[in-house]
């Protein structure tokens, strides 16, 4: 009974703490920016000029994430279960004391453990580390109790499947925005009642400090914003299509507009560089890495509400010039279904794990029943 009970309880811990680590990895890979924007807030917190290594905070990111997501498919499949119990253990053994820092000093907002999808204040999350270091305590004493879901011959292939999957998805969406946007400035938001107070006074508006002309969220016309929080940053390949879609907002009378919070000097500058016409205003730089995860990005605007955004490597190329934006498939709301592309990216990698699980427990079946025959044979 006794050992029924611990087993029980070591697989719940496996369960509970692999369900964790894949969301959590999962989440970050999908917005691989975002969580380097939070490691610099780490690093400038330690007071380390992590503004200064770009490439290399970039990386971190990436590679923590995927680890973190990682060991948690390797826990759930009991994959080199000592190694991976080990690995889990260092991981928790390293942040359960920096969360407490956290909590105690306040050096860091949030704590981006679960990216944007899921905000935690620093105690909480504090708690939910404490909690996962106990558990991986746990798995590590007793990690022979982790019940084994595929052969040792299969482990390297999900291994290896896992690690080609994490990358795609990382790389996916450093090429562009994230493919699933956690954050309030998302596809199809209606700004004007993010920003609105609710009526309940221990709950805050969804978007904050964005001030910006209430002539422009008034618009019933359209608007185009230039996204930049450091211009001295952005890259300049793709000026030739946003001095494009200036003119094009020119010639039908949509307003376009610069957002950046670079000084008057790095204007100045960039529109040296660019030929840019447009005007631009300042914004907090904390706001514009929230809308945009490309520097520089557009995002279109229509009554308020936003109808498109584009990383600087997917603008929309103006092949009609004198077609106005209604008349455009990309000047009318298209909003992303999350569910449908959460939906999708299970799939991708659920489906050919499931089929490679399956085929490896039909393979071991059929093992051990010719194992069975040749014995009752002899």
């Amino acid at each position: 009974m006794r050992d029924k009970v611990l087993w029980i309880v070591v697989n719940v811990c496996r369960l509970v703490t692999s369900a964790t680590f894949c969301f959590s990895g999962m989440v970050k890979l999908i917005d691989p920016v975002g969580t380097q924007y939070k490691i610099i807030d780490y690093l400038t917190a330690m007071g380390q000029p992590a503004q200064q290594w770009p490439v290399l905070t970039l990386a971190l990111a990436v590679g923590l994430s995927l680890l973190e997501f990682c060991l948690g498919v390797y826990l759930f499949f009991s994959i080199r279960r000592r190694w991976t119990t080990a690995l889990i253990l260092l991981f928790m053994l390293a942040y359960t004391p920096l969360t407490l820092w956290l909590a105690t000093t306040d050096a860091v907002a949030d704590c981006g453990c679960f990216g944007d999808a899921i905000h935690l204040s620093n105690w909480q999350t504090f708690w939910k580390n404490a909690t996962l270091l106990a558990m991986s305590v746990v798995l590590w004493w007793r990690g022979n109790l982790l019940t084994r879901f595929v052969s040792e011959s299969v482990s390297w292939v999900i291994s290896l499947f896992s690690t080609l999957y994490g990358l795609f998805i990382a790389f996916l969406c450093i090429y562009g925005e994230p493919i699933i946007d956690f954050r309030p400035f998302h596809v199809s938001q209606h700004i004007p009642t993010a920003m609105a107070w609710p009526e309940d006074p221990n709950q805050t508006p969804e978007i904050l400090d964005f001030e910006l002309d209430e002539e422009i969220l008034a618009d019933t016309s359209y608007s185009f914003l230039l996204i930049s929080p450091h211009l001295e940053q952005a890259s300049d390949g793709a000026m030739e299509r946003i001095n494009s879609l200036f003119d094009y907002a020119s010639r039908h009378g949509y307003r376009f507009l610069g957002l950046t919070a670079s000084s008057p000097q790095a204007i100045e500058r960039w529109q040296d560089l660019t030929g840019a016409e447009y005007d631009f205003t300042f914004m907090d730089e904390l706001t514009l890495k929230t809308i945009a995860r490309s520097n520089p990005a557009v995002m279109l605007l229509h009554d308020g509400t936003i109808v498109g955004k584009w990383g600087h490597r997917e603008l929309p190329t103006v092949d009609q010039p004198d077609t106005p934006l209604d008349c455009l498939s990309w000047g009318h709301l298209q909003p992303a279904s999350y569910q449908a592309m959460l939906l999708r990216l299970l799939l991708w990698y659920v489906v050919p794990l499931f089929l490679l699980v399956l085929a490896d427990g039909i393979g071991r079946g059929i093992r051990k029943r010719r194992q069975a025959l040749e014995t009752s044979h002899h």
